[in-house]
């Protein structure tokens, strides 16, 4: 995610005097540069590029910068410092010009992957690419803040997780949407702010659901609502980057008036002169740290209690005695599910009715259930004494043990992978000289020392010291071997090696 930025500044009018004045960053230079309106970190940004490292995929070492050793990862590289850039101006109140005017000026350093795609695409694709990374960041600036202090960032917490609470979840997509943004939300309160890493088997673990589900909630509910975004995919034993935001729950309300004209439920007709609203009222009220408490035992697992009977005993533990009524405002599930859920709790002896108002058992939140009565007993009522005997109950017992144990299987399957391809291929190493970052080749396994080359071409055989059969050496000093299908000579073969060369470095 780009960093908080500031503003560029000679390309402002003078109709702004909200701005600082040019004293503001000392050094004419800054000054020449139109720099003046800058805090000196994000002057230095633009003028002199990532020196630190800050912006590159993996971290930094000193002097030295550890990028992927091809095109492709310099050029995300880049890409991260015009995005930060394009955060500070935007942050700023500036607009497309004045970034244009940052970009493009060539003694600006942090401007150089958009003068790159200038020099090779042209200045419309330049300019059309500045747009696009403009768009972007108006849209991630509008939707995030500045946080000031660890209290700020707390306090910004604490109104995400009101939000959650008192946002109606409706549908079961929804309540399990809810389950993977409070995963989330705890995953902020460790990292004490919106801004957290989590990998996806880790959320699945926390919410208590598989990766897959994971992965439809993220694509259909909470990416498309503004709740989550994931400003950087995971690499290696690194997690993903997220950001939590105050979600807009009608901001797709055309998607789910769609996803209900394919079902079989229709809304009562005016003609049978019942009510026209939905059931579910336009706000809830749940506690959600006994939901993030609960939602990762077995017996909440999809084919035991599942997301309706979280979000019910949630809703009973905010406000302990509420009617089916209430029931179905404060926990935004719909009336028969919630008879249903209803009957399903009090089987298991965690939830108790008076007439028409519903409570929790008194030890139903530590995963006890209340002893039963004679009634009960008389009934055939099974009473169960603990979240596991639910779960074995409902058949549902070490769900969570074998999904880590796959995830377990899965990591390692990964870094034995990683580890494999890192035998194959070495990373590459850019050192930064005078504010620019100069590539290090890599040596490479086919280039031969001097001393084997022999005349002609030949290469010396390092155990017997005379030239081997059917090798040579190629104009880059890398090794050529010349089989008995091989129609062409060793220098045709080094003439098309050059010629192939010259074609690829014109086409770059």
């Amino acid at each position: 995610m780009p960093h908080p930025t500031a503003h560029p500044h000679y390309s402002l009018s003078a109709s702004r005097p909200e701005f600082p004045p040019p004293e503001a960053v000392a050094g004419s230079h800054t000054t020449l540069q139109g720099l003046a309106h800058l805090p000196r970190p994000a002057a230095d940004l633009v003028l002199l590029g990532d020196l630190t490292g800050r912006y590159s995929r993996l971290r930094s070492d000193g002097r030295t910068v550890t990028l992927r050793g091809d095109r492709q990862g310099i050029s995300e590289h880049g890409h991260r410092i015009t995005a930060a850039i394009a955060c500070h101006v935007a942050r700023a109140g500036g607009s497309v010009d004045q970034l244009t005017r940052l970009l493009l000026h060539p003694d600006h350093e942090g401007g150089r992957h958009a003068r790159h795609i200038a020099l090779r695409s042209g200045q419309a694709r330049a300019l059309d690419y500045i747009h696009r990374v403009w768009a972007s960041a108006v849209q991630t600036v509008s939707t995030s803040m500045v946080l000031g202090s660890r209290d700020h960032a707390y306090e910004v917490l604490a109104a995400l997780r009101d939000r959650i609470e008192t946002t109606p979840w409706c549908g079961e997509r929804a309540r399990t949407a809810l389950r993977v943004l409070r995963a989330h939300l705890n995953f902020a309160e460790t990292a004490g702010g919106p801004l957290h890493h989590a990998s996806e088997r880790q959320a699945a673990e926390e919410a208590g659901i598989s990766r897959t589900t994971l992965r439809a909630v993220y694509e259909t509910i909470l990416r498309p609502q503004g709740w989550l975004r994931r400003l950087r995919v995971g690499h290696g034993r690194e997690g993903s980057t997220w950001y939590l935001a105050l979600g807009s729950p009608h901001r797709h309300a055309g998607t789910a008036v769609l996803s209900r004209s394919r079902t079989t439920q229709y809304p009562p007709g005016l003609a049978l002169e019942e009510w026209p609203t939905p059931e579910t009222g336009a706000t809830a009220d749940i506690d959600s740290a006994v939901l993030a408490r609960l939602m990762s035992h077995d017996a909440f697992a999809h084919h035991a209690l599942g997301s309706a009977a979280l979000m019910i005993i949630s809703a009973l533990c905010a406000r302990p005695s509420q009617t089916v009524t209430d029931l179905i405002a404060s926990s935004s599930v719909s009336r028969a599910t919630t008879y249903r859920t209803l009957q399903r709790l009090a089987r298991h002896g965690l939830v108790q009715h008076h007439g028409e108002t519903w409570t929790l058992s008194p030890h139903a939140l530590p995963g006890i259930g209340h002893s039963p009565t004679a009634s009960q007993t008389a009934a055939g009522l099974r009473v169960a004494q603990s979240w596991d005997e639910i779960a074995q109950q409902s058949g549902t017992a070490g769900t969570a043990a074998r999904r880590k144990a796959l995830h377990a299987d899965q990591r390692a399957a990964y870094r034995q992978a990683l580890e494999h391809l890192a035998e194959h291929r070495s990373r590459a190493v850019v050192i930064v000289h005078d504010g620019r970052q100069v590539l290090v080749p890599a040596v490479r396994a086919d280039e031969i020392p001097p001393a084997w080359h022999a005349p002609d071409g030949r290469v010396l055989d390092p155990a017997t010291g005379r030239p081997a059969e059917g090798w040579r050496v190629a104009t880059d000093g890398r090794l050529i071997l010349i089989g008995p299908a091989d129609q062409r000579t060793y220098d045709e073969l080094a003439a098309a090696h050059a010629q192939a060369l010259r074609e690829w470095e014109s086409a770059a």
